[in-house]
């Protein structure tokens, strides 16, 4: 990023100590969504995996009810349990057998649970915050991604050289002599990848919503799904084609539900206005 910014590409503010120890909690949870997501998926499939993240959208759209004092219509909440249902259709025979294990008491499958329950607190921690402090500072969304990633780098190097093997065999078995330049321009590539996706999610936070965010990221797994069975094979079964569907569905009564608002739909109206009194009401002096 220094690099773009002496080419006078990009602008973004100074490193600061104080608005970095500010924005340290929200790199903490980047960090834990990052770890515990990857844990999570060496113990469930990926269907389990998705079902969970989208569940995840209902989590952050509360949460945004309490911090900033937004509301969910009832065609919201139809939205978010589209594109659930969506994921469990997509996912039945990996969905059953995972709660065929759990109730055959299958420790290693109790595990993930565990690591994709904390993935899911983390993960609207992560973007509920994210928001908050953008909105505080009035960060940009290069200021955004370079604090996210300046701050990260430690969290994450360090428990790397302590918990990773670092041996030269290792490092031969992952980078073979004859794919070793493939695997590392796949590397570069990847970076770079993330670092669009960093601005972004920045840009996609600042300017919506932390829901938006989040329904924006479970939707664009859609077009991926289309691609596999257009470009790549993948068998078009009845399961596959009606989980697009179903979730195209879902982006659609979401987008309609954010455009034309119904208000005497509201789910949690009454619940934000009685907190929003409260707040007022403990703000004044006695």
């Amino acid at each position: 990023m220094h690099i773009f910014r002496f080419l006078n590409l990009i602008k973004f503010r100074e490193y600061n100590a104080g608005e970095a120890k500010k924005w340290m909690p929200i790199v903490v949870f980047l960090v834990v969504m990052i770890y515990t997501g990857s844990k999570a998926l060496q113990f469930l499939p990926i269907p389990v995996y998705t079902i969970f993240k989208n569940l995840t959208i209902i989590l952050i759209a509360y949460g945004e009810v309490l911090w900033f004092g937004g509301d969910i219509t009832a065609l919201m909440m139809v939205s978010f349990g589209l594109m659930t249902l969506s994921s469990i259709i997509a996912g039945w025979t990996d969905v059953t057998d995972a709660i065929t294990n759990v109730y055959g008491t299958n420790m290693t499958v109790i595990t993930g649970y565990g690591w994709m329950a904390v993935n899911c607190f983390s993960s609207a921690a992560f973007v509920l915050y994210m928001r908050k402090r953008i909105k505080l500072t009035n960060f940009k969304d290069f200021d955004t991604v370079y604090y996210n990633n300046l701050l990260s780098i430690p969290l994450l190097i360090v428990p790397s050289l302590l918990l990773e093997d670092w041996s030269v065999e290792n490092l031969s078995y992952n980078f073979p002599p004859l794919e070793r330049n493939v695997r590392l321009w796949a590397m570069i590539l990847s970076g770079a990848s993330a670092f669009a996706m960093s601005y972004a999610s920045a840009w996609c936070v600042r300017i919506t919503s932390s829901t938006t965010y989040s329904m924006v990221g479970a939707l664009n797994k859609l077009p991926i799904a289309v691609s596999g069975i257009v470009f790549f094979g993948d068998p078009a079964t009845l399961g596959n084609v009606s989980a697009i569907s179903i979730g195209f569905i879902a982006g659609l009564v979401y987008s309609y539900a954010k455009t034309l608002p119904d208000d005497k739909s509201k789910v949690f109206s009454a619940f934000t206005q009685s907190v929003n009194d409260a707040s007022k009401s403990s703000e004044k002096p006695r």
